[in-house]
């Protein structure tokens, strides 16, 4: 038994659409891990800026001042 041209070609059909199919969902994934990714990496980069800002700023010891100043007379 033989398949008739018309069955033939409804197969390739049939597999050119599921390819299609499957190669379309392959490239949303990737796409929406990038997207994911780059917001992640902006995110991240913004709490260092936040970090080294707050955290991370060099500590320096208070000065007293005085209890009463003596104005200057002159």
């Amino acid at each position: 038994m033989t398949k008739s041209t018309f069955a033939k070609t409804k197969a390739q059909i049939k597999s050119y659409q599921y390819y299609l199919f499957w190669g379309a969902c392959t490239f949303a994934v990737m796409a929406g891990q990038i997207y994911v990714g780059t917001g992640y990496r902006n995110m991240s980069e913004s709490l260092d800026k936040l970090v080294d800002a707050y955290v991370n700023r060099p500590r320096v010891m208070p000065v007293e001042k005085p209890l009463y100043e003596m104005p200057i007379i002159r």
